[in-house]
């Protein structure tokens, strides 16, 4: 709203202005930040629950549109806190005597202290047998890749590439085009089966809804949530769902179908990024996140949405990682940056290691992580194959090694600090180590962590000449078709009621075509339609038969008949061009040919002339032709009055010898109630409309340039903030008034209008202070440049100088703004 409205709303001092989800402006470079900064402020105040998400530098942004004047320049404000030869301890303080007087912190634990804290699992699953097959595929595409050979030219984005492709076969495999079995395409427990992650949620779900409880589920891509909901319609479970493109009405109805009492919906489907913010689910207590996303600070607030102010029940969060695979290495990052993200918060300073995307060699070492493995795997099938089904011992081993993985990666990361962190990347020891052995020393005596490729298999050799020559000889031509080709159908003439053939051509190709079917023995078509409309679709399919088995050739004469009969029509005019000829028509008039080819592509100025002769006589066979000759009629009235507006407006100006100072206007009493323009605003409109003419391209926004321009308004700021729309209004009600004045109005509106300007008159005069800020300074400058220049009825600086003192010069113009005023 605030970037459709930014014109309006900045016109107005604010006394406060409050943003909910500032994190929206972190980037001071954003057309929301920008346009939030122009705003006139008292008093600003920002809510967030993340407000630094990436690095320092947002916290920067949220403080410039705070206090501007105080912080301006961001990279002192960097420098200050990136000082690496300061100490740790001073460096923090140092930011916190800064942001103690502008942060308050609340966290769900202060706040409410019957909040139970939430617990977060992280389930470690395998792959499937059809998901070792598509990630070995993946990697064996692009191997020179992954095994790093392309040297320094390889591209980032095929590396980026390559990761996505490996983080949707983790998902499912049905990511991909081709995977799944069919057709038919059924759901089947092969939904489950073909998947290590699916097979886990789907334990996990029986065992949740047991116990009462409702579940979220989380995933960076809404065809994951495809196949959830198939899942879901599977197993009979209820369900809601928002993502991405998911109208607002949708989200409010489904967010209230779910917290409602009683309600029955077991499962929320939702994309991280689209169901993460602003929404509250605390009937849930449950979260799976189905998978990591880059941001931890996404996957914090998609856990907030049911672990927050309002829950009686103890949240917990299952995280889907895949074993030995790329997610390892993405949790791995985003615990990193998590890290860091908290100690910043927490302590106020940060690292440029923080803000940098994943580099070149940290997503080849996160694409080689695991895929090893894969390769030198004997085994076939994985650990979540169709035979191996997964128990419920091998279930709850899952959901105790998860909670021991859990605890060691957040005692490691507890750990570190910040200088640690720095010096901290993907390439660490732990994805050097293998059986308890680590081999980062080794690395150099390597050299290169080559990725062998599946083996392939020997092709079929065939030792027969006679096949060898017959595939050697085989360049790929156009084999002859065994069916019989039908001869061509002869090329008919389409026809269209604006093209203005004679119904005659029609009847001539229907013979025609006809015969060519009766001919070639083709049958008429059965039309397609409804079930109900059979009988009359088959009654037309035997007339139509009927015709064509009487069918007879077209004669000589009528040959030659119908090319006549084709030439005489207007084939080469479309929709596009008959539109535009009547735009124009209406816009320049029905005779003005010259002009109207302006308007229509690809036509000439005779060629517009011979299609208006035809269309001015036959129209009325073109269907809603009421519609268009009401346009063209409409059109060339108001061509009319504009004509006799511009004359009466012309004839105005030539009984002034200098219109602009000498013109006078005979207002309306409606007029001049509600006139907030002063008299000397509006001689100028109707000077420049003159100048101009009432029919000029672009007329208001040249009106508004010479207002900009003029020095008669210079301090005139009502005048000149108008905009052309404002003006166009004021202009129109200013040729009205004039047209009015010749056409001759009744006498006891003018007799009113004098009266009302005597009492405004004697109201003004005894209360001359109270529209003297806007005006009185203006038009006694106005008057100064006027009499400067020497004006014919005889005003000199003298007498301006008087007029201004005695304040009278801003009588006329206290008067005009009397009823804008009040």
């Amino acid at each position: 709203m605030i970037l459709r409205e930014k014109s309006h709303l900045k016109k107005f001092a604010w006394e406060y202005i409050i943003i909910d989800e500032a994190h929206r402006i972190k980037n001071e470079e954003s057309s929301l930040a920008q346009i939030i900064r122009v705003f006139n402020s008292r008093n600003r105040l920002l809510i967030t629950g993340t407000p630094l998400q990436n690095n320092l530098h947002e916290l920067w942004a949220l403080l410039n549109f705070l206090l501007p004047d105080v912080f301006g320049d961001s990279e002192a404000f960097d420098q200050w806190f990136n000082n690496q030869d300061a100490d740790q301890d001073t460096v923090v303080q140092q930011l916190h005597r800064v942001l103690r007087p502008f942060l308050l912190r609340r966290v769900k634990s202060d706040v409410e202290k019957s909040l139970l804290p939430k617990k977060e699992i992280n389930l470690y699953v395998g792959m499937s047998e059809m998901q070792i097959k598509w990630y070995r595929n993946i990697i064996e595409k692009d191997i020179d890749a992954v095994n790093g050979a392309g040297g320094k030219k390889e591209s980032k984005t095929r590396l980026l590439n390559i990761v996505m492709q490996l983080r949707k076969c983790c998902n499912h495999p049905y990511l991909f085009d081709g995977a799944e079995p069919g057709p038919p395409y059924t759901t089947d427990e092969h939904l489950v089966y073909n998947a290590a992650k699916m097979t886990m949620l789907d334990k996990l779900l029986k065992k949740m809804q047991a116990q009462g409880s409702r579940v979220l589920i989380f995933s960076q891509m809404s065809r994951v949530l495809d196949i959830l909901e198939d899942y879901s319609v599977m197993r009979g479970y209820q369900y809601c769902r928002i993502d991405g493109s998911t109208a607002h009405e949708d989200r409010i109805a489904a967010i209230d179908e779910y917290n409602k009492p009683e309600s029955e919906k077991f499962l929320f489907l939702l994309t991280t990024r689209a169901g993460g913010l602003g929404i509250n689910l605390t009937s849930a207590d449950i979260v799976v996140l189905f998978d990591s996303d880059w941001n931890p600070q996404a996957d914090l607030q998609a856990m907030d949405r049911a672990h927050r102010i309002g829950q009686t029940k103890q949240v917990v969060v299952f995280r889907f990682v895949t074993e030995k695979a790329i997610e390892e290495k993405v949790l791995e990052r985003a615990a990193q940056k998590l890290r860091l993200d908290q100690l910043v918060i927490q302590q106020g300073r940060t690292q440029q290691q923080a803000k940098q995307a994943a580099s070149k060699d940290e997503l080849l070492g996160m694409i080689q992580h695991g895929a090893e493995t894969i390769f030198n795997d004997s085994k076939e099938g994985g650990a979540f194959s169709k035979d191996g089904e997964l128990t419920e011992t091998d279930f709850d081993d899952i959901l105790r090694q998860g909670e021991e993985k859990t605890k060691q990666m957040n005692a490691k990361y507890e750990k570190l600090g910040l200088d640690d962190l720095q010096k901290f990347s993907t390439e660490s020891a732990s994805a050097y180590e293998w059986n308890g052995e680590s081999f980062i020393n080794r690395k150099k005596d390597i050299g290169i962590n080559w990725i062998n490729p599946a083996k392939r298999e020997r092709k079929e050799q065939s030792y027969s000449m006679d096949k060898y020559y017959r595939n050697a000889l085989m360049t790929g031509g156009p084999r002859p078709d065994p069916k019989p080709k039908v001869p061509r159908a002869p090329k008919q003439q389409a026809m269209h009621d604006y093209q203005f053939f004679d119904s005659r051509l029609g009847f001539l190709q229907d013979k025609e075509t006809a015969w060519f079917r009766k001919e070639n023995n083709l049958k008429a078509p059965l039309a397609d339609g409804e079930e109900d409309t059979l009988e009359q679709r088959t009654a037309d399919q035997e007339l139509e038969q009927q015709a064509i088995d009487e069918a007879e050739p077209l004669t000589e004469k009528e040959q030659a008949e119908k090319e006549k009969l084709t030439n005489e029509g207007f084939g080469e005019w479309n929709k596009r061009d008959f539109q535009q000829f009547v735009n124009g028509s209406a816009k320049y008039g029905r005779n003005n040919y010259d002009t109207i080819a302006l308007e229509v592509d690809s036509k000439d100025a005779n060629e517009i002339k011979k299609y208006a002769k035809v269309f001015w006589k036959k129209y009325q066979q073109i269907q809603n032709w009421e519609k268009h000759i009401a346009a063209i009629e409409e059109g060339e009235q108001r061509q009319r009055r504009v004509v006799q507006q511009r004359d009466m407006l012309r004839r105005k100006m030539r009984m002034y010898r200098v219109p602009l100072q000498q013109l006078k206007l005979n207002y309306t009493v409606s007029t001049t109630n509600k006139k907030v323009y002063t008299e000397e605003e509006d001689r100028f409109l109707l000077v420049m409309l003159d100048k101009y003419g009432l029919d000029s391209e672009g007329l208001y926004e040249k009106i508004r340039d010479e207002i900009r321009e003029s020095p008669l308004f210079r301090f005139d700021w009502f005048f000149l903030s108008r905009t052309p729309q404002e003006l166009s209004r004021r202009c129109a009600t200013l040729i009205t008034t004039v047209t009015r004045e010749f056409e001759g109005g009744p006498p006891a509106k003018e007799n009113k209008r004098g009266a009302e300007d005597a009492d405004e008159e004697e109201e003004e005069e005894e209360k001359p202070a109270a529209k003297k800020g806007r005006s009185s300074t203006g038009t006694a400058k106005n008057k100064t440049v006027n009499g400067v220049k020497g004006t014919p009825n005889g005003t000199s600086r003298a007498a301006s100088e008087d007029t201004t003192a005695s304040g009278g010069a801003a009588k006329s113009r206290a008067r005009g703004r009397k009823s804008g005023g009040k």
